[in-house]
């Protein structure tokens, strides 16, 4: 995890930056944003910026916007100006870190930018397999395609071979190809050279040169538009890059890894993925089963939430109740490992007494269907309401019920991601109230 800061680490700041060093981060330091944007340009390992509100949050927003850097910003300053945190805001930044820092907040920001939401834990014999299965190929430089549901925890298995690898000395970096808009993934993949593109003022380094002689891990590569497919199959093969505006190939080092969940051969046929490249990327398969084919992860998956979510809240940690486990046990969890996670954060909010009782637990197919919605009379009410209508209340409704999650409401609507984007820029665009994103979550 690599943090730039923009501003002065005399101060606050400066704690903020030490407190994410003790975190494991490692840090970068810019006085103004003309460096910040030269230190960008050149390594993009970098994951998150913090800008003091001392500068232009807005103005540093937009040139990584013009030069298509995809890097989150938080801006930072005291509560004494809360119209400057609400203007950076508005700006584009992801979201607002008062000072003097709060290491808990800063760790969960750390968190949501690296994309690492949990270790490791594995209890059930179908996750165990899957889990052999990746440490007997982590030694290997053989491309791997990680096939599963969202929200399964395919990008923790990627980062765990990537550990056992013998590349494990070099970096590990993640590109989500759901989270990036197209015209900003090719710059994000590639780089580009000075003069590519309107607003290209210097030469860019992308992931695949950051990930030299380490892993680079593409999440939801069936997102990826098929014309930037061919471009990324032709550096598969030939082991090299053409940065965007450049005349001269880049030799690379990289071991790819890629994560779907859709099925990659049935998109092939459909013409939506290339089949050359899945041929490619599929050298080995693994696959992460749903967390109700594991369900003896469950019990020890949400005992660690419990512990965790504890922590960050500041409460004392109780462990759950029989009745708890049981509900948690017998629910289908459509949304997989990531729905039980903000599961059991609620119910650590939520509970009360000496345990986390079966009443703090909220699922989302949850209690009894409400007669409105449901029953037949239900049914009947929703006679006469136009489709777009309905279809908005459900989009809505669900996001407020993942608490702002949009990756975990696509899965339990079961469209993309980026249609679900688009449908929320709509309803916004139309004055409806739409639920902001979970803390550290791309709108």
């Amino acid at each position: 995890m690599r943090v730039l800061i923009i501003g002065s680490l005399a101060g606050d700041l400066g704690q903020a930056g030490r407190i994410a060093i003790a975190r494991g981060a490692k840090l970068r330091q810019a006085d103004n944003a003309d460096q910040a944007l030269h230190l960008l340009r050149g390594d993009a390992r970098l994951d998150l910026v913090l800008c003091d509100l001392a500068h232009d949050v807005g103005a540093v927003v937009r040139a990584l916007a013009a030069e298509r850097m995809a890097v989150p910003v938080v801006a930072c300053g005291t509560n004494a100006d809360p119209e400057a945190a609400v203007r950076a805001i508005q700006a584009g930044a992801r979201e607002f870190l008062p000072l003097p820092p709060d290491p808990d907040l800063i760790a969960a920001i750390l968190e949501a930018a690296s994309g690492e939401t949990h270790t490791m834990i594995v209890q059930d014999p179908a996750m165990a397999a899957a889990v052999r299965r990746a440490e007997q190929v982590a030694k290997s430089d053989a491309s791997v395609l990680i096939a599963g549901e969202s929200g399964t925890g395919k990008e923790i298995l990627a980062r765990h071979i990537h550990r056992r690898s013998r590349r494990s000395g070099g970096p590990f970096i993640a590109l989500n190809c759901a989270a990036i808009p197209e015209n900003l993934l090719e710059s994000e993949l590639f780089g580009h050279e000075k003069g590519a593109f309107s607003g290209a003022l210097a030469r860019r380094i992308g992931k695949f040169e950051a990930a030299e002689g380490g892993t680079l891990l593409l999440d939801e590569i069936s997102e990826m538009d098929v014309r930037l497919q061919a471009k990324l199959l032709r550096a598969l093969q030939e082991r090299e890059i053409d940065r965007l505006g450049g005349d001269t190939p880049v030799k690379v080092n990289v071991r790819i890894l890629a994560t779907t969940n859709r099925d990659l051969p049935n998109e092939a046929r459909q013409g939506r993925f290339r089949e050359d490249l899945y041929f490619r990327l599929n050298v080995v398969s693994l696959t992460v089963p749903s967390l109700r084919d594991r369900p003896g992860d469950i019990p020890t998956l949400a005992a660690h939430f419990a512990r965790k979510y504890a922590e960050v809240n500041g409460v004392p940690h109780r462990p759950l109740s029989p009745h708890a486990i049981l509900r948690l046990t017998s629910h289908g969890w459509r949304g997989n490992v990531r729905e039980l996670e903000n599961t059991i954060h609620r119910a650590v909010l939520l509970a009360e007494g000496a345990e986390i009782g079966g009443e703090a637990i909220e699922l989302s197919g949850g209690p009894a269907p409400r007669a409105d919605a449901a029953s037949p009379g239900g049914i009947a009410g929703l006679v006469g309401r136009r489709m777009e209508e309905v279809e908005r209340d459900l989009i809505i409704e669900t996001v407020h019920r993942t608490l702002g999650n949009r990756t975990h409401a696509a899965t339990i609507l079961g469209i993309s991601i980026r249609a679900l984007r688009n449908k929320l820029k709509d309803y916004t665009a139309q004055g409806m109230a739409v639920p902001p994103p979970a803390a550290g979550a791309a709108a």
